[in-house]
C-alpha cells in the first residue's frame, strides 16, 4: 500500500491522530491528507503546518474521496462515526482505528457489515499529555502497532496495511481482538489505574500543609506520572475493557491480601522472594523496546552544594551541542542516585551527555 496519490482522512486529530498524520506527511509528502476534529483549532494548526491539505467541519460525504480513514476519537465515538461512514465511503476504502480497546468496535463493525474493509489498529505509543500540540512525526518509530483484522477482512488488505504501517517505522503485530484487549489491560490499563490509586493514597493521607506532596516529589512523581493522562480517554478505556480490567484487579487484590497475611505471619522468606521475583522479571524487560509509555531519558550526577556547579555541568553539555529538556535538584533520593537530575530529549543525547560528563570526572547514573 503506497500513499502516492492516495487520499487519507483523519477523524480526530489529537496526540495519536496528529502523530500518524505528521509521520505520513514526512514519509509520503505527496499524500493528500484531510482531517476533522471537534477542536477546529487543531485542524487549523495542522493545515498551517502543512500536515493537512484541507479539513472539514463535519463527517460527511467529503470523506468519500478517501482511500484510507483513520478513526482517532474515543472508542464509543469512533463507533458512532462508523455508523455515519457506512453510508458514505465506497467498499474499497480502508477503515481503521487507533483505540486501545478492540472488541467493542470489532463487534460494531460486524453488525454494520463493514468487516471486509475494516482493520482494527492500535499503535503502542502514548504520553502523559494529550492533544495535537504534543504530536510528533517520530512517535511511531520502532513502536509496536497492533492490527486486529476480523476473519472476514480480506487477507490481501491486511498484508498491504501491515506493510504500510511498517513503512511508517512501526513494528506490525497481528492479534485477535480479545487477545489484544487482555494484553493492553495487563500492561497499560491496570497500571494506569494503579498509578492513579497511588496518587489517591498519598492525597488522602496528606496533611493540611501538603507535607506529603512536597516529600513525594522525585521517584514517586516519576512512577505515577501516567496518572496525569486524559481522564476522558481513560473513562472510555475502562468502560470498554471493564471485564479484563476487573479480572486483573481482582487477581491483584487477592495477591495483596496474601502479602498482608504474610506480613501478619512475619514470613521474611516470602517477602524476600516477593521482591526478588518482581525484580528479576522487571530487569528482564528490554530497555530498547518502545511500549505504551513514553521512555524518559534521564541521568543523574553528583555535584557539591556550591555556587555555579549546576551552571558548570549544563555548560559542559551546551559546549557539546547537547540540548537539555529539563534540569533540577532531587531532594527525595529514595529511588534515585545523584543530586542533579538532567532530562534529555532522546537516548542518543542521553548517552552522549553521560560520556561528556564522565570525561569531566562527574559521577553519572543513567536512569
Amino acid at each position: 500500500m503506497s500513499t502516492e496519490h492516495f487520499s487519507i482522512g483523519f477523524i480526530g486529530l489529537g496526540l495519536i491522530g496528529g502523530s500518524i498524520a505528521k509521520t505520513i506527511r514526512r514519509i509520503h509528502p505527496d499524500a493528500v491528507i484531510y482531517g476533522y476534529d471537534i477542536n477546529t483549532e487543531s485542524c487549523r494548526t495542522a493545515l498551517e503546518e502543512g500536515v493537512l491539505n484541507d479539513y472539514f467541519d463535519n463527517v460527511d460525504m467529503r470523506f468519500a474521496r478517501c482511500d484510507i480513514i483513520f478513526l482517532c476519537a474515543p472508542v464509543s465515538i469512533n463507533i458512532d462515526y462508523l455508523k455515519i461512514l457506512k453510508d458514505i465511503v465506497p467498499s474499497q476504502c480502508l477503515l481503521t482505528d487507533v483505540g486501545s480497546v478492540k472488541t467493542p468496535i470489532q463487534e460494531a463493525v460486524k453488525n454494520l457489515g463493514l468487516e471486509a474493509q475494516f482493520i482494527g489498529g492500535h499503535p503502542m505509543v502514548g504520553l502523559e499529555k494529550s492533544g495535537y500540540e504534543y504530536s510528533t512525526d517520530r512517535l511511531l518509530e520502532n513502536a509496536y502497532y497492533f492490527l486486529t483484522p476480523s476473519s472476514n477482512t480480506m487477507f490481501q488488505l491486511t498484508a498491504k496495511f501491515s506493510s504500510f504501517v511498517q513503512g511508517l517505522g512501526s513494528l506490525a503485530v497481528t492479534l485477535k481482538p480479545e487477545q489484544h484487549d487482555y494484553i493492553t489491560a495487563s500492561i497499560s490499563h491496570v497500571p494506569h489505574i494503579i498509578a492513579a490509586e497511588l496518587v489517591h493514597l498519598v492525597r488522602r493521607a496528606d496533611t493540611d500543609n501538603g507535607m506529603l506532596k512536597q516529600l513525594a516529589a522525585g521517584g514517586f512523581k516519576d512512577i505515577t506520572r501516567i496518572a496525569s493522562s486524559s481522564p476522558i480517554m481513560w473513562e472510555q478505556i475502562c468502560l470498554n475493557n471493564s471485564s479484563n480490567i476487573k479480572n486483573l484487579l481482582s487477581d491483584m487484590i487477592r495477591d495483596l491480601q496474601e502479602v498482608i497475611q504474610e506480613l501478619d505471619d512475619g514470613d521474611g522468606d516470602y517477602i524476600n522472594k516477593y521482591f526478588e521475583t518482581a525484580g528479576e522479571y522487571r530487569d528482564s524487560v528490554p530497555n530498547n523496546a518502545v511500549g505504551l509509555f513514553e521512555k524518559v531519558h534521564k541521568l543523574y550526577i553528583d555535584i557539591p552544594d556550591e555556587p555555579g556547579t549546576i551552571a558548570t555541568a549544563a555548560s559542559q553539555l551546551a559546549f557539546n551541542n547537547i540540548s537539555i529538556k529539563n534540569i533540577g535538584i532531587v531532594h527525595n533520593r529514595e529511588f534515585e542516585e545523584g543530586v542533579l537530575e538532567i532530562i534529555l530529549y532522546d537516548e542518543e543525547s542521553c548517552e552522549k551527555a553521560a560520556r561528556v560528563l564522565k570525561g569531566k570526572n562527574y559521577t553519572v547514573h543513567i536512569r
